[in-house]
Parts: structure tokens; sequence; C-alpha cells
């Protein structure tokens, strides 16, 4: 779903072809244990190179997001249940402030930049999860429930430690995954308590470019990627 109609596609041999600014892309998560995705949301690329991807989400952003098959809000169900009964997706919207997703190749977690109304900066949202997965249009991964928020101040906190070992208990991951993610988070808060990349580049101080449209959400959302790359 590039801008204007454009595919930019994995070249041969492994080579990737970056987006440009402005392209218009898909970022989803596939479902934990399953070969389905559950997650979609179209982001406009804001930078893509051999060092980082960069994308924003709009509000209002007609996204794709998991429920409880009878249409429950996952955050409803109690957190004992919410892992095992059957599920369903549905369309939806982003009502909050527009959200930056920050990702550098082959790193498992991505950094997600937060505001309030009236760009006040809020946080920084480390998202554990798979190394993204680029295809024709856009990127795919799957999400490790564990989190990690860091704030202006530089002070941080691990997130949904409880959903981490609740999706242990459910068989959503096994011991092996579950000692990775937690290296993962640990390198992570390596990089926040240095101060490292992305925290400090300033990208709280980044805005959108005004003539950008919100990305429209596909029907084929779903659709099985013809070409991949890591």
């Amino acid at each position: 779903m590039a801008d204007g109609g454009t595919v930019r596609r994995a070249a041969a041999g492994g080579a990737t072809t970056h987006w440009a600014p402005g392209e218009q892309i898909l970022w989803r998560y596939r479902e934990n244990g399953g070969p389905r995705y559950h997650i979609a949301r179209p982001v406009t690329v804001v930078r893509d190179d051999a060092e980082l991807l960069a994308v924003w989400m709009a509000p209002g952003t007609e996204c794709v997001r998991p429920v409880l098959a009878d249409g429950t809000p996952l955050h409803a169900e109690p957190l004992e249940s919410r892992y095992t009964k059957p599920r369903a997706v549905r369309r939806d919207r982003w009502f909050g402030t527009g959200v930056l997703k920050l990702a550098r190749p082959g790193e498992p977690w991505s950094v997600w930049l937060f505001w309030e109304p009236g760009w006040q900066f809020k946080n920084w949202y480390v998202n554990l999860e798979e190394p993204l997965a680029r295809w024709a249009d856009g990127v795919d991964s799957e999400d490790h429930f564990l989190d990690i928020c860091v704030y202006p101040d530089r002070s941080w906190g691990w997130r949904d430690e409880d959903e981490f070992a609740q999706a242990q208990r459910d068989g959503l991951m096994d011991p092996k995954l579950a000692a990775r993610v937690r290296d993962a988070g640990r390198s992570a808060v390596e990089v926040i308590r240095a101060w490292g990349a992305p925290f400090s580049d300033g990208w709280q101080h980044w805005r959108p470019d005004p003539a950008w449209s919100v990305p429209p959400l596909p029907e084929d959302w779903d659709r099985t990627p013809a070409h991949m790359t890591s």
C-alpha cells in the first residue's frame, strides 16, 4: 500500500529497498502462537534507511485490533482467561494522539513516542517483540508482552509483567523464548541507562508533515507477504 501506488519489494539476494518519507505502509503483528495477523496499523514513513525505520501513526487511523469472539475488549477480560478464550478481530480507529514508532533492523524491540494533547511529550515506550520482518508493503512482528516505559526525566519501569507471566502459564511462550525476551529487555535497559539512541536523538521534538494524509486500511490487510526480509 505504498503511497501513490508504488510497491517496494525486497530485492534479490537479501538486499532491501527502502521506503521514502511520506510513503504509506502497514505495521502488523501476528497472534501469539498462531499464524494469523491480529493487529494491523497503516502508518506513514518518516525515515527508512540501514540504521532506522521511523513511522507515524496519525490520530484517527483505521486499524485492526484483537477482541474476544463475543466482541469483549481484551482489557475487560480477567487476566486468567484473557489468552485462552476464543478471539476475533475488529476494525477500529486510533482515537488517541498520534504515535511515532522507531525500530532498528534486527533489534528485538521498537520504541514508541507518545504525546499529550498539544504536543506535550509524555513518554517513550519500549515494545519488546520479534525483530521486524520487511515485505512489499510493510513490516511484521510478534509482540512479546513485556514492555518498558521511559519518562522525560530518564526514569523507567517495567510494564505488563503480569501479562508476560500469564502468557507463559498459558503456553504462549516457552521458557526459552521467555528467557530471550527478558534478556532483550535487559539489553534495552542498558541503552536507557546509557541514554543511547533513540532516546538521545531528540525525536520528542519531531512533528509530522501537515500535508500527509491519514493512510487507509486496505481490505486485504491480512494478506500473506510474497516477499520478506529481516
